[in-house]
């Protein structure tokens, strides 16, 4: 075995500590597929095996036990889909089941995203008795246009009452909006973003509006806001919410101190996570290697396998000469970057591993870096794609491609 002069193996890795590791909830049902998702969401048709789906969760959390022994769950997150579509009672027996087979840390961020279309004050209500301790509501937009080019099933009414009972009920709030609309002018964007900002919540995400594979939009493209525009827009809400007093923290999220996303910032420091439900992802961290794992995609057959003891659709060991790319795919995103420390805490191996591709991110003024701390400089986060291709396994750190401005687009495990 090679040793590195920091006590590290140089092939296979080896943690002092395990990270932090969270849970990951998927509930794939939404009311209307939108025409810009790309995530593993499925559009409701007729009635939803919900109790039965309940069921294959913690089965599944029954047979990933042995994997996660002994650890404790720092954060829970349940997404989709549209997981408030599911009951208050089917959320509470979710978290009833998680309590009950692993240490979940009294402090808990239990976050569910809601969609207006679903918005019911006393469902609000009867999540946070279930023990959800912060609403993340997917209102996009609050301009009739932009929903309706968007396909979102609530109306501008419905966005502003559930981000309003939200506040009230919670307190503990993400609104995610999106930006560069078909049609969307930077004062269109900056009404939406004063909108927002009437209801003061804790936590606002901004993505940009990106055409992926497998969409309605990629089949049939809208017209989009230019580059130039979209970085104005870009602009503005940095501008802003720095005035307002929210933290940029992360690519696409901003924060009042302290309110930050605990569950994704733990994905972003190359923390550990459990995905269960019907195309969920893990990354599991274990003494000589680190493991990704995916769920069955589609819900029937999900539920089919986790009845069966085999809810697995792949599980493999992630190599030597990905795990560089996929930290730094993560950790570039966070606006103060990350400690120097973390690489070896968080992969197992030493920094040197990266050393190449950190000198040329250098040398093209992406990052900025000391003996202690990593981080993007404005020029890396505004060309973040580029940044992070360069720690890519078959980069040419040499390379001198033009840069390409990043697109803040949404990423889920």
């Amino acid at each position: 075995m090679v040793i590195s002069a920091t006590g590290l193996s140089l092939q296979t890795p080896h943690f002092a500590a395990l990270p932090p590791l969270s849970l990951y909830v998927h509930i794939p049902w939404c009311l209307k597929k939108c025409p810009y998702c790309d995530f593993n969401s499925h559009e409701r048709r007729g009635e939803i095996p919900e109790a039965r789906y309940v069921d294959a969760l913690l089965a599944d959390l029954e047979l990933a036990l042995p994997s996660i022994w002994g650890r404790r769950v720092h954060t829970v997150f349940f997404g989709g889909g549209t997981p408030s579509l599911f009951a208050p009672e089917s959320i509470d027996r979710i978290l009833a089941g998680v309590r009950a087979r692993v240490a979940l840390a009294p402090d808990a961020e239990i976050t569910l995203e809601a969609n207006p279309g679903t918005f019911e004050r006393a469902r609000f209500a009867g999540f946070k008795a279930a023990g959800i301790n912060r609403l993340s509501v997917g209102v996009q937009s609050f301009d009739p246009r932009f929903l309706h080019a968007l396909g979102r099933v609530h109306d501008a009414d419905e966005a502003r009452a559930a981000a309003a009972a939200a506040i009230d009920i919670f307190g503990n709030v993400n609104l995610d909006l999106m930006y560069s609309l078909p049609g969307q002018t930077l004062g269109d964007a900056q009404s939406d973003l004063d909108e927002a900002l009437r209801f003061s919540p804790p936590h606002l995400s901004f993505y940009h509006l990106t055409i992926e594979p497998n969409t309605l939009f990629h089949r049939y493209p809208p017209s989009l806001p230019d580059d130039e525009t979209a970085a104005d827009i870009e602009d503005a809400i940095a501008e802003t919410l720095g005035a307002a007093g929210y933290l940029h923290y992360e690519t696409s999220a901003y924060a009042r101190p302290g309110h930050e996303c605990r569950h994704n910032v733990n994905y972003w420091r190359f923390g550990d996570y459990l995905g269960i439900g019907a195309g969920a992802h893990s990354k599991l961290s274990f003494q000589q290697r680190v493991v990704r794992q995916v769920r069955h995609k589609q819900p029937q057959q999900y539920i089919e396998e986790a009845e069966r003891g085999t809810p697995l659709a792949e599980d493999r060991t992630v190599e030597r000469n990905e795990i560089g790319f996929e930290f730094m795919l993560n950790a570039l995103r966070l606006t103060e970057g990350v400690p120097v420390a973390l690489f070896a805490e968080r992969t197992g191996f030493p920094l040197t591993l990266v050393q190449r591709s950190l000198d040329e991110a250098e040398r093209r003024g992406l990052i900025a870096r000391d003996h202690q701390h990593i981080r993007p400089t404005p020029l890396g986060q505004r060309f973040l794609n580029d940044l992070q291709a360069i720690f890519l396994p078959a980069a040419t750190p040499a390379a001198e491609a033009a840069p390409r401005p990043v697109k803040l687009v949404r990423v889920k495990p």
